[in-house]
């Protein structure tokens, strides 16, 4: 596709609306992305990415970014409440040091893919609508504005408003891994790796993003009353070990820090209508079991910027790009899919089954992946 002669839009300035941006401009191809915050309210937390997000972001010209300031994750840990060691996996050994998969801070992630960005390349609003004819994509913002683009990219996100000009509804679906799920930041009680510890009511993860703190996200499988009770977290993880506990501790005796999430998903039948394309989550969220969202989503910014870069033709861009993508996503739909389905299970089945079961489903999840 020639230069156009106005920038590409990108709604959404999260990881793969800034991916998008910076995947553009490699291959010199002007873009301008609207988001509606100026910042993320939840980034200070942090994101596991593993060694297909490494290689995305190495694609994107940022492999000396995420080796500095991404903590090296070479293992994971699946363990009982009673801290018995259900399966291990050397995930060194699996990537390798080029992919090795680490973990960083959402802020410095996001940091470093708007690295360069000028002030003309981004626009903070929220769109309001959004309308195309033949040649050209009509953007209305919230603001009364209108802003044209001969292409636009939804990077909105599970809500996103772009959606709706592809689909006509927003078609996200609750994904019932676990009825309530919390994320935090705490001191590191002594987790040296990916460590997950699973008990009758719930789960929790603790991942070291620097050499003092880790990331927590927990997760109860049984609903209270609709709203987040942090009061049910202590009872839940009462008998876990006492790393657990301490994380936890620290993160209740700081409520302000803690973030309480809905898990949705998203499983659009098309991802692209004319001239607007649907990417990341936007496009195909999934229940955070595999920790694929952002991985996905670069991965979805570097091969749209190749087809856009290629084709002649803006009509044939989105079915082109679908048909590259859907494979992908749909091996990593279906693998969510079966580890949500074993989540599910009584829990004393589901603790004898584990050691057999996640080291072949690591394998069969990411084996795949390796490649792009």
């Amino acid at each position: 596709m020639a230069q156009p002669s106005q920038p590409i839009l990108i709604a959404g300035g999260g990881i793969a609306g800034l991916a998008t941006w910076r995947a553009l401009k490699r291959r010199g191809i002007a873009s301008r992305v609207v988001e509606r915050s100026a910042r993320a309210t939840d980034g200070g937390l942090a994101i596991n990415l593993p060694g297909n997000a490494i290689a995305a972001l190495d694609r994107l010209g940022l492999a000396g970014d995420i080796e500095r300031l991404g903590h090296p994750v070479r293992k994971r840990e699946y363990r009982t409440s009673d801290d018995r060691l259900l399966a291990a996996i050397d995930e060194d050994a699996f990537w390798g040091e080029a992919m090795r998969p680490r973990a960083v801070r959402r802020a410095d992630l996001m940091a470093i893919l708007a690295s360069g960005i000028e002030p003309s390349d981004l626009h903070v609003g929220a769109i309001a609508g959004v309308r195309q004819d033949a040649s050209t994509v009509h953007v209305a913002l919230a603001d009364g504005s209108e802003v044209s683009a001969p292409l636009l990219v939804g990077a909105d996100g599970v809500r996103s408003t772009v959606r709706q000009a592809v689909t006509g509804a927003a078609s996200a679906t609750a994904a019932r891994l676990a009825s309530e799920s919390w994320r935090f930041m705490a001191p590191n009680p002594g987790v040296d790796g990916w460590t997950v510890w699973t008990g009758k009511h719930g789960l929790i993860l603790l991942l070291p993003v620097d050499d003092h703190t880790v990331y927590g996200w927990v997760s109860l499988g049984t609903a209270g009353n609709g709203e987040p009770q942090l009061d049910r977290l202590a009872a839940a993880f009462s008998g876990f070990p006492a790393r657990v506990r301490k994380a936890l501790g620290w993160a209740l005796a700081n409520p302000e820090n803690i973030y309480h999430s809905p898990i949705e998903e998203v499983r659009a039948a098309r991802w692209s209508q004319g001239r607007v394309i649907l990417i990341g989550d936007a496009a195909h969220a999934t229940a955070p079991v595999w920790a694929e969202g952002a991985a996905l989503g670069m991965e979805d910014a570097l091969v749209l910027a190749g087809i856009v870069a290629e084709c002649d033709d803006p009509g044939a861009i989105g079915p082109r790009f679908e048909q590259a993508r859907h494979p992908r996503v749909a091996h990593v739909q279906a693998m969510t899919d079966k580890l949500s389905k074993a989540a599910r299970l009584p829990h004393a089945l589901r603790t004898i089954l584990m050691p057999f079961i996640t080291p072949k489903s690591y394998r069969g999840t990411y084996e795949p992946l390796k490649t792009l």
